[in-house]
């Protein structure tokens, strides 16, 4: 079970912390995911079990994803927030296609 938090609502510039605990241990990949209403769901950032790190070309410089595999927790630091980012955001693990899903938080830039 992945359960995301951290989302919310702040002013453009600004910054925030997504947080993903993983239930049962994560997977050796872990991504952040995003939806804005009438688009598809897209990843945003990616990590494995190594450490290496995957990201989308509009949020690269800006967003950063950690992994503390000891506490099965997966982070997507955001800085630098755009009114575009405004989104939920999923935790996944182990991939689109056959992995796990949360339920998702909320997180709304203002302009």
């Amino acid at each position: 079970q992945l359960v995301e938090s951290g989302g919310g609502l702040v002013q453009a510039g600004g910054s925030l912390r997504l947080s993903c605990a993983a239930s049962g241990g994560g997977a050796s990949i872990m991504g952040w995911y995003r939806q804005a209403p009438g688009k598809q769901r897209e990843l945003v950032a990616s990590i494995a079990g190594g450490g290496y790190s995957y990201y989308a070309a509009s949020v690269k410089g800006r967003f950063t994803i950690s992994r503390d595999n000891a506490k099965n927790m997966v982070y997507l630091q955001m800085n630098s927030l755009k009114s575009e980012d405004t989104a939920v955001y999923y935790c996944n693990a182990g991939g689109p296609n056959f992995g796990s899903w949360g339920r998702g938080t909320q997180v709304t830039v203002s302009s």
